[in-house]
């Protein structure tokens, strides 16, 4: 039969967007090389009627660069043209993957919202309640355990605060005061002149002329020694 009707040719796919916009792109590619090379034979035979005589010679020039110009303008015009198939196939590019998107967001939120529910399922509320007061209850329990071991035992509870705030300032003075007279012992602290003279008892030292006085005693020397000296006198009888 296959030899008789022929084999059923298979149809190729159609072009992707993707594949049209590439093949879009090299034609407009080889318009724009086109249009370099005419350009550049327009700059040539601008020098060429510059350099010209006025007369048939610059007149066929400016002919050739008058069919040259309409070429170029020709070619600009498919650019343009090309251009703006690009830019449709861009558009339809972009709406169509934003379609692609949004179907891939409505897949993953169904498949979501189906595990969601089933997690739901094995929740009660009513139980999330009970189970918080009942974690409550235990930490006002512990908390109840706890201060009743850290209880102090023997201590009155009619202690009046300010009364040890006294004491407490009372304590902090006399720490304050030894510590100060701690800083040199008492032994090793210099006298004062007044005290010395207090235990001492002596008279206080006479003012005013000697011969006002007669009969004063004079002052005892001592030798080198620190021995009272004998007067010469005595010595001599």
């Amino acid at each position: 039969m296959k030899r008789v009707f022929g084999a059923k040719k298979n149809k190729e796919p159609p072009p992707t967007i993707q594949d049209a916009t590439d093949r879009i792109n090299k034609r407009g590619e080889t318009v724009d090389e086109k249009i370099k090379k005419l350009d550049a034979e327009l700059a040539r035979y601008k020098e060429q009627i510059k350099k010209t005589r006025p007369g048939p010679a610059q007149e066929a020039v400016k002919a050739r660069a008058m069919r040259v110009l309409k070429q170029k303008r020709m070619y600009e015009g498919q650019r343009d043209m090309i251009y703006n198939q690009t830019f449709n196939l861009d558009q339809v590019a972009f709406a169509t993957e934003g379609i692609k998107d949004a179907q891939q967001t409505m897949t993953a939120l169904k498949s979501a919202n189906k595990e969601l529910k089933g997690m739901m399922k094995t929740v009660n509320i009513s139980g999330i309640d009970s189970l918080q007061d009942e974690m409550m209850d235990m930490m006002d329990m512990s908390t109840e355990i706890q201060e009743s071991l850290g209880r102090s035992y023997n201590v009155p509870d009619d202690i009046d605060e300010e009364e040890l705030l006294g004491e407490l300032d009372a304590l902090e003075a006399d720490m304050g005061a030894e510590t100060e007279s701690d800083a040199i012992p008492s032994y090793l602290q210099p006298d004062k002149e007044s005290d010395l003279d207090a235990e001492l008892n002596l008279p206080a030292a006479p003012t005013g002329n000697s011969a006002a006085v007669p009969n004063r005693v004079r002052p005892q020397t001592e030798d080198e020694l620190g021995l009272p000296t004998v007067p010469q006198a005595s010595i001599r009888s």
